[in-house]
């Protein structure tokens, strides 16, 4: 491949750290941590790039072996890369959860939050049944599968995990025919995780072959939020939204500091999830009782535009009291305590995804008074709305 060079600056090499950028950017994750390795040297200093065009997986740049440069950040997902980053002279750190060089610090996903965020979301949803249907190629995979049976298990219901056999690639026809068998064989409704929003979409097109109702019978949850993979599912496939714009900023950070003499340890550096987001594919209530589930679904369609309690249970003909009771039972938190959680949940999204101010924030969530939701995003996250901004965004 064509070696690119991107001065970012006209200072002379001497000033500017040359360093080598080895991610593919064939996929949204990864164009998210070029975008956070931009921001931080946007917000420090200006650094000379060298990257190539590649995928993911493909041999080094044979220019690499020859570079002088000064640092690396790199995704290492095979050996014959990891072989040659190994005789590299310079600071580097890995973005990969393949751990080929355990030597290195390494920045990667939270999948164990991954995993609590989607168990979550499928359990609010009255479901009994789960199945995860992972990739075992990937770590990554094979640790939010293990983190997903493990809190649903916790949560007192089973969970199918779906094997995929080796001898098939991720893309393989035969692949997809087996999803569709082990969907076939599980009880419904089910909640299904698929590890990554590729994998979502190949459940989804199992479903499709087996004239497997989504979401009634099964609700489809992927990982990435790639939009346009997400949207051109069918139906449009839910999705739980990483960050990868902040995992490639610390990375950035991390090399930095390496690159003005600081030791890092080989720690891994896990960066958190930001939400979910809701599409077609988990648009399921499968709650016994039809008056908790009316209420919920009003609750998720107008929390965000100023109800009470009461216009929530209202939509409901039915004795308050005895509505509240049965909503806590089968919910474990009461309708105000839903509200909030609707609420804050559309607060985090619109702080990480935009930069409107907290006052407007506040009045498209549905408080009235942008102090009472500080006071209250402080409290039930444990920080103020901007520190969770920044945190979030980096």
């Amino acid at each position: 491949m064509t070696k690119k060079r991107i001065h970012v600056t006209r200072a002379t090499a001497r000033a500017v750290p040359k360093v080598a950028i080895l991610i593919e950017t064939s996929n949204s994750y990864s164009r998210g941590l070029m975008r956070g390795i931009v921001a931080y040297m946007r917000e420090h200093r200006p650094w000379s790039i060298y990257m190539s065009e590649h995928s993911r997986g493909d041999r080094l740049p044979a220019w690499l072996r020859q570079w002088d440069g000064e640092g690396v950040i790199a995704r290492i997902e095979n050996t014959s890369i990891a072989r040659v980053v190994e005789t590299l002279r310079v600071p580097v750190v890995d973005v990969s959860a393949a751990r080929l060089i355990p030597a290195l610090p390494w920045v990667e996903t939270d999948d164990a939050a991954i995993a609590a965020l989607a168990a979550g979301h499928l359990l609010e949803r009255g479901l009994k049944h789960f199945g995860f249907c992972g990739d075992e190629r990937f770590n990554w995979s094979k640790w939010r599968g293990e983190c997903f049976v493990r809190l649903i298990g916790e949560a007192g219901r089973p969970c199918s995990v779906y094997r995929p056999l080796r001898r098939h690639t991720a893309a393989s026809e035969t692949q997809i025919e087996y999803i569709a068998d082990w969907i076939a064989g599980l009880p419904k409704p089910v909640g299904v995780l698929a590890s990554y929003d590729y994998r979502g979409q190949q459940v989804l097109d199992a479903c499709r072959r087996r004239g497997i109702a989504v979401p009634d019978d099964v609700a489809v949850l992927g990982v990435d939020n790639d939009d346009l993979l997400c949207d051109l599912s069918d139906p449009p496939l839910s999705s739980v939204i990483l960050n990868p714009r902040r995992t490639g900023y610390e990375a950035a950070e991390l090399l930095d500091r390496m690159m003005a003499g600081e030791s890092i340890g080989p720690e891994k550096h896990a960066i958190g999830p930001l939400g979910i987001a809701t599409r077609q594919s988990t648009d399921v209530l499968a709650i016994d009782d039809a008056d908790v589930s009316a209420v919920l679904r009003f609750i998720r369609d107008h929390a965000c535009k100023g109800i009470d309690v009461k216009k929530a249970l209202d939509a409901v003909p039915q004795s308050r009291r005895r509505l509240e009771y049965r909503f806590k039972k089968l919910l474990g938190r009461t309708p105000h305590e839903e509200i909030v959680r609707v609420r804050l949940n559309r607060v985090k999204s619109l702080l990480v995804e935009t930069d409107l101010s907290v006052e407007k924030i506040a009045h498209l969530a549905g408080f009235e008074y942008v102090e009472y939701l500080s006071v209250l995003f402080r409290h039930k996250c444990g920080m103020p709305p901007s520190e969770y901004r920044a945190e979030n965004r980096r």
